[in-house]
C-alpha cells in the first residue's frame, strides 16, 4: 500500500507540474494576460490596436495587388513592421495631445461620427445598423472606437498645426522650372545617303568578320538555359474528344439565352426627389440649359452612378415603352419608379440576335470538347505525379504518357509553346541542374515538366549564324560614319548669319523647343544633345544610317506667360513643400519618442503575430 501511495502522489505532483507549465503558456498565446505591446511615454500601445494596424495594413496591400497576401508573404514584405511603425507615430502622437492638453468635445465627436460614409445609409443620413455591424466586424465597442475617433481627431489637428505653413524656397521651383521649361531655337539638316560623293558598296569578307568580331555586344547571344519538357496541353487532345448530337441540343437549350437575345438597350437613369423637380430637369434638357451630364453633376454623381448596364423594357418599368422607341442619345420621362420620378437617357441599342441550332453547334461542341479534354489532363495529373516521384525521366513522361517531348534554349524573352505560360516561366526561371522535375499546372488547363540540362554561356555566334545582321549593322555603322564625315567638312561653313540652306542642304528650322518635346524621326537623345550646345554653336550629330547638321540660333528662358509652365512652377511647389513638410513632421514624430521614451515588448510582438500564421 505504502508503494501504491507514493506512486499516486508521485502522478499528482507531475499532473501539477503540468498544470503549472501549461498556465505560463497564458504569458504568450494571447488567452487575456496580454494586454499591451509597448508604449510611448504615457500612451500604451495596445495588442488590439496593433492587431487592427497589421490586418490594415495586409488588407490596404491587397486591394492594391487585386489578389490575397499569405500572413508569410505579408512579413517577407514587411508590412507588420510598416504597421507597428505607424502606430508608433499615432501614438507619440496621442501622447503629445495628452501633454499640450488637445481635445475634441462630444459635440465635434459627433459631428465627424456622422459625416462617416461608411456609417451613411441610402438616404445620406447615419446608419446605426451599419455603424454596429462595423464594430462587429473589427471587435470593437462603441466607446473603444469613438474613443480612438477623438484621438484620431486630436492627432489630425496637431499633424495639421506642423505641416501647416512649410512651403519650400522659390529659387528651388525657379530652378527646376528654368531647366524644364527653358526652350531654343536652332536649325538642323540631315543629310542622307543621297548626299554621299559615291555610294555605298558591298563589304567585303574581310570587313565583315572584322565587325563582326570587333562589335561582339551586337550579336552576342545572352546565357541561355538549356530546358528539357514534357508538355500535354488541352489543345493536344481535343480533337480526341467526342460530343454526341442529343448533348449539344441539350446545351444549345441550357443555352437559349445566349444564342437567341432580345433587343436590349444601354440606359442612364436619373432619379428625383419629386415630380416637379423631375419635369424643370427634362425641360432644362429639352431647352438645351443643361446637358445630361450637367444634372448628373448637380446631384453629386458620376456617370457611372446613373448606368444601368443593358436592359430589357421589363427592367424600366413605366418608362420601358418609351425608352425602348427612343433613338439613341435620346432623354425620356419623366417616369415613376421604387426610388421616385427618374429621367431615362437612352445611349445604345443592342439588336436581337437569333442563333439557329446548326450555326451554334460548332461553337458548342468546341467549348464543351475543350471542357472535357481539359478535365482529361487533369485525370492525367496523378499518374503524372506518380512517375515523377518514382523517377521518371522527362522522356519516359513522354513515353509513357500523351505528353509530348519539347527542347527549349530558354531566355527571359522565350515565347511560344509552353514557354507562354506564366507558370512555366516562372519555372524555367527558377530551376537549376540539381532540381528534380516536377508538375507544373498551366494556365490553359495544360501540365508541364521540365529538366535543365545545362547553362549556356553567353556566345557570339559564328559569322554565318548572323551573316544578315552583321551586313545590316555594318551598312548602319558605314552610312554613319560616311555621312558624319561629309558632315564635319560642311561644319565649317555654317555661322550664325550663314543660309544653311546655300550648302543644298533641306532645313528645317524649329521654335522655342523644350526638353519634354520630341522632333519626329529623331533618336530620343537627339534634344538632349542640342541642349547641351552653346548659342550661336554648330554641331555636327551622329544619327542611325545618317547625321545632322545642328545650328543652336537661341537660348530662351522659360515663358512665364505659358499656363503651363505656371502649372509646372505650382505643381513642383506643392510637391517639394508637402515634401518637406513630412520630413518635418516625422523629425517631430521622432522627437517627442526621444521625450516621451519608446518601450516595446518584442515577446508580446511575436504573441500577437504567431496568431496571424
Amino acid at each position: 500500500m505504502a508503494r501504491g501511495t507514493t506512486s499516486k502522489t508521485l502522478v499528482w505532483i507531475l499532473m501539477g507540474l503540468l498544470i503549472l507549465g501549461l498556465g505560463g503558456f497564458g504569458v504568450t498565446n494571447l488567452s487575456g494576460n496580454i494586454r499591451t505591446i509597448g508604449s510611448v511615454g504615457g500612451e500604451d500601445i495596445t495588442v488590439d490596436a496593433f492587431t487592427r494596424a497589421v490586418q490594415d495594413e495586409i488588407r490596404a496591400r491587397e486591394a492594391e495587388s487585386g489578389a490575397p497576401i499569405p500572413f508569410s508573404r505579408a512579413r517577407e514584405m514587411g508590412l507588420d513592421q510598416i504597421a507597428l511603425a505607424r502606430l508608433i507615430a499615432s501614438t507619440a502622437l496621442d501622447n503629445e495631445t495628452a501633454e499640450l492638453g488637445l481635445s475634441v468635445g462630444d459635440s465635434n465627436l459627433r459631428d465627424q461620427l456622422l459625416q462617416i460614409e461608411g456609417f451613411q445609409g441610402i438616404d445620406g443620413n447615419f446608419d446605426r445598423d451599419g455603424y454596429r455591424f462595423y464594430l462587429d466586424r473589427t471587435g470593437q465597442s462603441e466607446t473603444e472606437f469613438e474613443e480612438g475617433l477623438r484621438k484620431e481627431i486630436a492627432r489630425g489637428f496637431l499633424q495639421s498645426a506642423v505641416l501647416s505653413g512649410v512651403t519650400a524656397m522659390p529659387a528651388y521651383a525657379d530652378t527646376v522650372v528654368a531647366h524644364l521649361a527653358e526652350r531654343r531655337n536652332f536649325s538642323w539638316a540631315r543629310l542622307s545617303e543621297a548626299e554621299l560623293d559615291t555610294p555605298l558598296s558591298e563589304p567585303t569578307e574581310d570587313e565583315l568578320s572584322s565587325f563582326h568580331s570587333e562589335n561582339p555586344e551586337q550579336f552576342e547571344l545572352p546565357e541561355m538555359k538549356r530546358i528539357t519538357y514534357a508538355w500535354l496541353s488541352p489543345d493536344m487532345i481535343v480533337d480526341q474528344v467526342e460530343i454526341d448530337e442529343a448533348t449539344l441540343r441539350e446545351q444549345y437549350e441550357d443555352r437559349a439565352d445566349e444564342f437567341n437575345r432580345p433587343e436590349r438597350r444601354l440606359v442612364e437613369r436619373i432619379v428625383f426627389s419629386d415630380e416637379s423637380t423631375a419635369e424643370s430637369a427634362k425641360i432644362a434638357l429639352e431647352n438645351e440649359e443643361k446637358s445630361f451630364e450637367d444634372l448628373v453633376a448637380e446631384r453629386g454623381l458620376e456617370l457611372s452612378d446613373v448606368d444601368m448596364g443593358d436592359v430589357l423594357p421589363s427592367d424600366l418599368g413605366e418608362a420601358g415603352p418609351a425608352a425602348f422607341n427612343a433613338e439613341p442619345g435620346t432623354t425620356v420621362g419623366p417616369f415613376p419608379t421604387d426610388l421616385g420620378p427618374a429621367l431615362f437617357r437612352v445611349n445604345a441599342v443592342l439588336p436581337a440576335s437569333n442563333m439557329p441550332f446548326e450555326e451554334a453547334a460548332e461553337l458548342i461542341r468546341d467549348d464543351l470538347a475543350m471542357g472535357r479534354a481539359r478535365r482529361q489532363v487533369e485525370d492525367r495529373m496523378d499518374q503524372v505525379d506518380d512517375l515523377l516521384a518514382a523517377g521518371a525521366s522527362i522522356e519516359e513522361l513522354a513515353d509513357e504518357t500523351e505528353m509530348r517531348l519539347f527542347t527549349l534554349d530558354w531566355t527571359p524573352d522565350s515565347s511560344g509553346n509552353a514557354a507562354g505560360f506564366e507558370a512555366f516561366q516562372e519555372a524555367a526561371e527558377a530551376i537549376s541542374e540539381d532540381d528534380f522535375p516536377q508538375l507544373i499546372s498551366l494556365d490553359d488547363g495544360g501540365i508541364a515538366a521540365m529538366r535543365l540540362d545545362e547553362i549556356v554561356p553567353p556566345r557570339l555566334p559564328p559569322l554565318d549564324e548572323v551573316r544578315d545582321d552583321v551586313i545590316a549593322a555594318w551598312e548602319e555603322a558605314e552610312l554613319t560614319r560616311r555621312l558624319t564625315d561629309k558632315a564635319e567638312t560642311l561644319l565649317d561653313q555654317i555661322t550664325p548669319e550663314s543660309d544653311m540652306a546655300a550648302l543644298g542642304l533641306i532645313v528645317t528650322e524649329e521654335a522655342e523647343i523644350t526638353r519634354g518635346d520630341f522632333i519626329p524621326g529623331m533618336p530620343q537623345d537627339f534634344l538632349t544633345r542640342v541642349f547641351d550646345m552653346e548659342e550661336g554653336e554648330a554641331r555636327v550629330i551622329e544619327l542611325p544610317a545618317g547625321a545632322a547638321l545642328v545650328r543652336l540660333d537661341a537660348i530662351l528662358p522659360p515663358d512665364e506667360n505659358d499656363n503651363d509652365v505656371r502649372r509646372l512652377r505650382d505643381a513642383i511647389t506643392e510637391q517639394v513643400s508637402a515634401s518637406q513638410a513630412q520630413d518635418l513632421f516625422q523629425y517631430y514624430i521622432n522627437d517627442i519618442q526621444a521625450r516621451a521614451g519608446l518601450e516595446l515588448d518584442q515577446a508580446a510582438i511575436d504573441a500577437v503575430l504567431s496568431n496571424f500564421q
